[in-house]
């Protein structure tokens, strides 16, 4: 069971990671944003991305509390 969770838990933090360097690309304002004072909305695939890495990042969460308490 804990090895099974470990894979999923490995699979989503490399999705998890090619979802962020993706929306980083698609900003075009480098690792630690722009200098842009405008506020602006996201859209389309561009908001579909920002929940997604909101979801995956609190099931990722979820997952490291199940094996430390799983290990432990």
């Amino acid at each position: 069971m804990e090895t099974i969770i470990l894979i999923v838990q490995l699979v989503i933090s490399l999705v998890l990671v090619l979802i962020i360097l993706a929306q980083v690309k698609e900003g075009s304002g480098g690792l630690f944003g722009s200098a842009q004072s405008t506020v602006r909305t996201r859209r389309g695939a561009e908001k579909t991305l920002f929940q997604l890495t909101i979801i995956l990042a609190i099931v990722f969460l979820g997952l490291s509390i199940a094996v430390v308490r799983l290990l432990h």
